[in-house]
């Protein structure tokens, strides 16, 4: 029987026959930065300031998503067939999100355009970490359905491959869901800032 570690991917995002039925081993933890202001330019400026830095980019973001993904496989020869009898993945995702702390000596306004953002930071991170999940389910999936290969020096290239290509799938996926909300912040900050002042109206 050999055992075959899966090489790991990390990134940092703006921001997968099932044999036993097991699940991708999935952690998600968060951590917090502080900003203060009491307008909208204050928060505006001070995200921009003390954001988490996006090393792919070298600038700083209002929110992030660290992603590690890995995991290993087993596999063995037998009755002149070279096997996977296991495979595990493992995704950790840390969310780093941000906190105001002048909420308090804010004006109702800038408190609904905080309430807004954050929201949406929060969501978008979100979704970055189910995207993950979603592939590293894809992952243990493709490597406990592989067929078998006749030598396990064989079954290693093809453990290799299909780790390879799904880890590119996710890279592209996570880039082109930032692409698109990138292309809708605007009219979708407006369209709930609408829904949330239409809401407080409503109520008073």
């Amino acid at each position: 029987m050999r055992l075959l570690r899966i090489g790991i991917t990390a990134l940092t995002l703006c921001m997968i026959p099932h044999l036993g039925a097991a699940d991708p081993v999935i952690t998600k933890t968060y951590s917090y930065f502080s900003i203060s202001g009491i307008t909208g330019a204050d928060l505006e400026r001070k995200l921009a300031l003390h954001g988490p830095m996006l090393m792919h980019s070298g600038t700083r973001h209002p929110g992030a998503t660290r992603i590690k993904l890995g995991g290993s496989v087993k596999y063995e020869s037998f009755e002149g067939k070279c096997r996977v009898i296991e495979a595990v993945v493992k995704l950790e995702t840390h969310l780093t999100l941000p906190r105001w702390k002048n909420r308090a000596s804010a004006s109702n306004d800038t408190r609904l355009v905080w309430d807004t953002l954050s929201a949406d930071i929060k969501r978008h991170e979100e979704r970055h970490a189910e995207i993950a999940r979603q592939h590293a389910r894809k992952m243990e999936k493709a490597l406990e359905g592989l067929r078998p290969e006749k030598t396990c020096e064989k079954m290693e290239v093809r453990v290799n491959a299909t780790t390879k290509s799904i880890i590119e799938k996710h890279a592209a996926d996570q880039a082109r869901f930032d692409r698109v909300e990138a292309a809708s912040f605007e009219r979708r900050m407006l369209r709930m800032l609408r829904f949330k002042a239409k809401k407080l109206n409503s109520r008073s």
